[in-house]
């Protein structure tokens, strides 16, 4: 592996503080975030800008926001990636048919990222978005995403590390988790109960490509009080079929690979 570039690695962890911000920061906001020198951080906001990676706000002296050259990026990266583009599809007719909201997630290390959702038709709805990164233990798409994992694999991104709780039936004890992670291989969904949000439980079912590999996981979310044992198996249904045909868009016709 060769050298990480100091300014690169810089640079990019400027880019990526707006991906947790609101929208737009100031330099000495950046400065206090990345504990760098304040004229290391002007000139990474002004390389940035010039490069229209970044661009000042006008009604906002002295604050960045995302540029134009980050969405054309973007926008290529979506081109190419199949996955989301089909997960969307799949996902609006899942959610035509079940009236609640849908997402389809891939895991990131031991964080899931959202590329596709289609809200609820309900007016009580959960409040998330594509791109949003939460910890995969948390979710029923986490859990089958890790749950697919080889198990030296699963080990080394789980084992040492804290599990940290969203809220407070989020599972925090490894053993707890490795229980949960059996459980969801046996049936083939995972389920979580208020465990990412206190108001929402959730079923998930996996997405596979041509080879039979989990690739991505299929999910219906759904209020606590429009959720109970017979919507969670009507639900958990209906997020395998769902599954299922993203799995047959991506090249999959059975087996497990």
């Amino acid at each position: 592996m060769g050298r990480l570039v100091p300014a690169v690695t810089r640079a990019l962890d400027v880019l990526e503080l707006f991906l947790e911000s609101d929208g737009t920061l100031s330099a000495p906001e950046v400065t206090r975030r990345l504990q760098l020198p304040r004229t290391t951080v002007h000139e990474l906001l002004t390389t940035l800008a010039a490069r229209s990676y970044l661009v000042t706000v006008p009604e906002q002296p002295g604050r960045y926001r995302l540029g134009v050259r980050t969405y054309q990026l973007g926008s290529r990266y979506a081109e190419q990636l199949d996955l989301a583009a089909e997960g969307q599809q799949v996902a609006r007719e899942v959610a035509e048919t079940c009236g609640e909201t849908v997402h389809v997630a891939i895991l990131e290390d031991t964080e899931v990222i959202y590329i596709a959702k289609v809200d609820s038709t309900h007016a009580v709805r959960m409040v998330s978005a594509a791109g949003r990164k939460l910890p995969a233990h948390c979710t029923a798409v986490g859990k089958l995403l890790l749950a697919a994992l080889p198990e030296a694999e699963l080990d080394a991104r789980i084992e040492g590390r804290a599990l940290a709780a969203m809220t407070g039936h989020s599972i925090t004890d490894a053993a707890e988790l490795r229980a949960a992670l059996t459980a969801a291989r046996k049936r083939g969904v995972a389920v979580e109960h208020r465990e990412s949000n206190p108001d929402v439980s959730c079923v998930a079912a996996p997405v596979r490509d041509r080879s039979g590999r989990v690739v991505a996981a299929l999910s219906i979310s759904v209020p606590v009080i429009r959720w109970s044992e017979e919507r969670e198996d009507e639900l958990a249904r209906l997020a395998v079929g769902g599954a299922d045909a993203l799995s047959g868009r991506l090249g999959h016709h059975g087996g497990r690979g």
